[in-house]
């Protein structure tokens, strides 16, 4: 497939160690030449630069190394630690050659044509992180766009090699439910690859990448493919001849040369940025003499590939259309695993000694029969298939815990827990293992890449650890769902699909990955409903987005009415304790732990009216006497999430909102079962969206104490509200905030946020909150007492007698749920402001991987105005080259207007955008007038200061018309002029002027009517100027009633 994941390179200013000499690709180091950086998508800041992630944590990741694996003396590894392979000996039987002899060094034949197996100063290597990228070729997208500084490091790289650990779990590049299926997916795997900028292209590329294959790695060559781009009419790219032409003149036969489409020739990461056609090389298993070509690309497990070589030459613009780039430019890449499978003649990755370690310790561990290698119908029960995604999810969760990640709830975090859970249910459900076999793999998984990865034998003991825990939680929703879906098939008519509502609720309450669901039900023989379960998710996202709205039927089931609220406290119906909301703590590992809380049902609400029962299907509104959701109040969304019957664990009642009223807390549910009154439950909130809440709301109050210390104390708050997704702040302001001041607030916020202040939480008497000196919100209707939060200051400080505290951090009552300490918000970015009213401002900010990903699309916006600018800086003579410049600008203005970006940016972005829009138009005036001079010049030679001029001439444009008809008569004042200027669409433009001496007989706007007229088209003008158009089957007409006029009117 041609869109694989990209290639990431490793940690600047290094060559990796003799630790792991045998990790990296292609050829020994040069002497004196620094190795490439690692992590692709990061700036000198260490944030990830990739586009947007995928809705629903569907991410590619690139791991990034740690620095202290980078550090060596510049010449790198003593190339006598090098494998005999590698360095140029005998080739050794390819059985022998094991995981600690993979050829992850770059080959002789890269080294001796320059490669630099690093770069220093494109990406830093500032520790571990997982960076979220869609783009390998992200850090390398100035040099692809030409806007890279000249007297930059980045700049001076020609030729680079790298390597890089991989990780690929969902988005665009999805191999996540691959995994298993076949013999060659794999979530963790290690990237080859070399880079050429500016430099080769297709010749030396194909010809090095055909001399490592067959003469250094000595690989049959009659069993390799190579594909190229057969062209894409729709696009108007024709077939890429020319690298077709380049395998053919390297000796592989035309029957081995395979045209292949735009969906698997030719690589793009995202919706924007370099592209290019690519050729890829695939190998058959099997060989034997056949014939493989009618295999390539067509998902057989015999016939892969293994190396594809990106060739870049277009970009991708914002509209969709490819614009040439600058230089051309080469990325390829190779998997490891696909290579050691070539190189120890192996049918599977999973039969090299990369995994069978690891499938033996799964066999050993659990009570299934042994591995064999089977895969579709011939693995009955799925137990092969469970081998191979246990032994791959391992080793992702060992290289992704190593590297500082673990299973959690958003991004990468929530990706890394589909693995985690995916791979606990393949141990319970088919190989039958007890638990703990997951974690009892990890030293068996160090014993193979440790020798590589030294890191992950510091950390195995924590990993087991955390891979323990997830796994114990996660079993006991396995469980939980698995009895739900057993019961509700039991129930089902033949025949039909599982219902949606159930599988929603598995997807939404119990956090089962919609694969997983589908799983399940695909070993039972049944289907699930899916546009039913697509129209709830479409739903979900609705109201999301915009609440309920009004006459839907949610509203008559939260919204107590007056007199149903009378009967609930003439009945002495308590008030609803809602303390155990706060209830939550920090855990192991800096994850919040959210403990569920046992309530009875007082009084159930539907239709306003109070109900001692509720039938299922029905909605209502549930009053407990107590709970830990939170509801809707002081600008917080409410909690979502789920409640199950004590007693009946399989039963869950979704929590779709929670509303306060009159003291008692509201729960909206959807009641799957009879639900009565004292019937006891347990409930649980949406960790997901409650952390995001908690997030948000303080990230508010660090928003608020910013403001009010770059504005002043004028800057009081006029009004917020604090969603899952964002946070909306009202404020007094005189005027827009400037960038700077955007720039200063988003500062003293991030800076606090570095502080990982404490968030202290205290319900004091109101009289006594009232002392607090610069208290916010003081005059609110708070209910007494009150809850004070103040960051960085414990509240009794905060209350102490002339204390200072509150004037110099953020002090503010508040009855929502927070954070425990403000490092978690991870970043803040203002993404919106405007002015509401005068007098008031609005600002909009995102928090966490959101706002990193708006400073991510702010970069790659600043990257395209740079790369405009720098062609508007060039001498254009071209007036449609020109205009395409100016077209761009204007589309890039709209983007920039629309995109979710720091605030700062998109204004400086705009004001750049307007002085480019500026220059544009004054090009294309001076390109015009001096082409409409020329023209003038001509028309002036030829017809010697005559009272009357009519003729046709070439224009592009109705514009360079009218200029070349006001040059005639600004060089000939007594002279009237009119113009045709036939068209390549069939059109005719008309232009003319009319002498002041001739008026006011002589009407331009009469004598463009009468000569448009007769082409069937129309014009209009004052008496000085006209213009207009017809057709051209009329214009010889045409020119002979302009003459017949203009000789009426004289």
């Amino acid at each position: 497939m041609a869109r694989r994941f990209p290639t990431v390179p490793r940690c600047p200013s290094a060559v990796p160690p003799p630790s792991c000499v045998s990790r990296l690709p292609l050829a020994p180091p040069l002497p004196g030449v620094p190795a490439l950086p690692s992590a692709v998508g990061r700036h000198g800041c260490g944030r990830p630069v990739a586009a947007a992630a995928a809705a629903g944590g569907a991410v590619a990741l690139a791991l990034q190394p740690l620095p202290r694996r980078c550090r060596l003396p510049v010449g790198g590894a003593d190339p006598r630690r090098l494998p005999a392979l590698l360095r140029g000996a005998p080739r050794p039987p390819p059985p022998a050659l094991g995981p600690r002899a993979a050829p992850r060094r770059p080959a002789p034949s890269l080294r001796q044509r320059g490669h630099e197996p690093g770069a220093p100063g494109a990406a830093p290597c500032a520790g571990w992180h997982l960076s979220i990228a869609d783009a390998s070729h992200f850090q390398f997208k100035p040099i692809f766009l030409g806007t890279v500084h000249p007297r930059s490091e980045l700049a001076q790289h020609r030729r680079v090699v790298n390597s890089q650990k991989c990780v690929r779990a969902g988005g665009k590049h999805n191999d996540l439910e691959d995994v298993g299926r076949d013999t060659y997916h794999h979530t963790f795997f290690e990237m080859l690859g070399n880079w050429s900028f500016g430099d080769y292209f297709k010749e030396e590329a194909c010809s090095m990448a055909w001399e490592l294959l067959t003469e250094v790695y000595e690989i049959p060559r009659d069993r390799l493919y190579v594909t190229y781009f057969g062209g894409d009419p729709s696009l108007g790219l024709s077939a890429d001849e020319e690298c077709r032409d380049v395998w053919l003149r390297l000796g592989v036969p035309a029957s081995h040369v395979l045209p292949f489409s735009l969906k698997d020739n030719f690589w793009e990461m995202g919706d924007t940025g370099p592209c290019g056609p690519c050729t890829e090389i695939h190998y058959d298993h099997v060989g034997g003499g056949r014939n493989a070509a009618a295999l390539v690309n067509q998902g057989n497990p015999d016939v892969v590939e293994i190396w594809n070589l990106v060739f870049m030459q277009y970009s991708r613009e914002v509209e969709g259309n490819l614009l040439p780039l600058p230089q051309h430019h080469v990325d390829t890449g190779m998997g490891l695993e696909r290579l050691v499978t070539v190189l120890q003649n192996k049918r599977s990755n999973y039969d090299t000694d990369l995994f069978t370690p690891i499938l033996d310790a799964i066999h050993k561990g659990c009570r299934a029969p042994r591995y064999q290698g089977l895969v579709g119908d011939a693995d009955v029960g799925h137990v092969n298939m469970a081998y191979r995604v246990v032994a791959d999810h391992v080793r992702t969760l060992c290289v992704c815990i190593t590297d500082g990640i673990y299973p959690g709830f958003s991004g990468a975090e929530l990706v890394l827990r589909r693995i985690l859970r995916r791979a606990v249910r393949f141990c319970s459900e088919v190989l039958q293992a007890p638990p703990g076999l997951l974690a009892s793999l990890v030293p068996t998984v160090v014993e193979v890449l440790g020798d590589a990865y030294p890191e992950l034998t510091r950390n195995a003991n924590q990993i087991k650890d955390i891979i323990n825990e997830n796994e114990a939680a996660f079993l006991s929703s396995l469980e939980r769902g698995r009895r739900i879906i057993e019961r509700t098939v039991q129930q089902m008519e033949p025949s039909t699909n599982f219902p949606a509502e159930v599988a929603w609720s598995l997807y939404g309450s119990l956090g089962f990955p919609r694969d997983l669901i589908d799983l399940m039900l695909e070993e039972k023989g049944i289907s699930l409903d899916s546009a039913a379960f697509n129209e709830l998710a479409l739903e979900d996202a609705k109201r999301k987005a915009g609440g309920p709205q009004a006459g839907q039927p949610g509203n008559t089931n939260t919204q107590l009415d007056v007199h149903s609220l009378a009967q609930l406290r003439s009945s002495s119906v308590p008030a609803t304790d809602d303390s155990p909301k706060y209830a939550y703590t920090l855990g192991r590992h800096g994850h919040y732990e959210f403990s569920p809380c046992q309530a009875t049902v007082l009084m159930l609400y539907r239709d306003q009216s109070l109900q001692k029962e509720v039938g299922a299907g029905q909605r209502c509104g549930v009053i407990l006497d107590r709970t830990n959701f939170y509801a809707e109040q002081g600008g917080q969304d409410s909690d979502q999430g789920y409640m199950i019957r004590l007693g009946q664990q399989d039963v869950l009642f979704p929590v779709e909102s929670v509303h306060l009223c009159g003291g008692y807390v509201i729960h909206e549910v959807t009641a799957v079962e009879t639900l009565r009154v004292g019937d006891q439950v347990q409930l649980f909130v949406d960790e997901v969206q409650r952390l995001a809440c908690m997030t948000n709301h303080t990230a508010t109050h660090l928003l608020n104490f910013a403001l009010r210390h770059v504005l002043g104390d004028s800057a009081e708050q006029r009004g917020s509200h604090v969603t899952a997704e964002r946070l909306r702040f009202d404020f007094d302001a005189k005027g827009h905030v400037t960038v700077e001041q955007l720039q200063q607030v988003e500062q003293v916020v991030q800076d606090l946020i570095k502080k990982n202040e404490v968030v202290h939480m205290a319900e004091v008497p109101l009289t006594l909150a009232r002392r607090v000196r610069g208290l916010r919100a003081v005059d609110e209707g708070y209910p007494d007492p009150v809850r004070i939060v103040s960051l960085g200051v414990p509240v009794e400080n905060v209350l102490t007698c002339d204390s200072k505290a509150a004037m110099q951090t953020s002090v503010e009552l508040c009855c929502g749920t927070h954070l425990l300490r403000t490092g978690s918000v991870e970043d803040l970015a203002i993404v919106s402001e405007r002015q509401l009213v005068r007098g008031i401002s609005r600002v909009i900010a995102v928090t966490g991987g959101q706002a990193k990903e708006a400073r991510e699309v702010g970069q790659c916006l600043a990257m395209e105005v740079d790369s405009v600018s720098l062609r508007m800086q060039q001498r254009i003579t071209s007036i449609p080259e020109m205009q395409n410049l100016s077209k761009e600008v204007g589309q890039l203005t709209q983007v920039v207007a629309s995109t979710v970006m720091p605030q700062w940016q998109r204004k400086e972005l705009q004001t750049s955008l307007k002085a480019l829009q500026r220059t544009a138009n004054t090009a294309i005036k001076k390109l015009e007038l001096q082409q409409a001079e020329k023209k003038a010049q001509i028309l002036l030679a030829k017809y010697c200061n005559q009272p009357v001029i009519i003729d046709t001439v070439p224009a592009d444009s109705l514009s360079i018309l009218m200029k070349v008809v006001n040059q005639l008569c600004h060089k000939s004042p007594g002279t009237s002029v009119l113009l045709l200027s036939p068209q390549a669409s069939g059109e005719v433009l008309c232009a003319c002027q009319v002498s002041k001496n001739c008026l006011p007989t002589f009407s331009a706007a009469d004598w463009a009517v009468a000569v448009c007229t007769q082409m069937e088209g129309k014009a209009g003008g004052s008496p000085i100027v006209a213009k207009g158009s017809g057709n051209a089957k009329g214009m010889q007409g045409a020119l002979t009633t302009a003459l017949e006029f203009a000789q009426s009117k004289l």
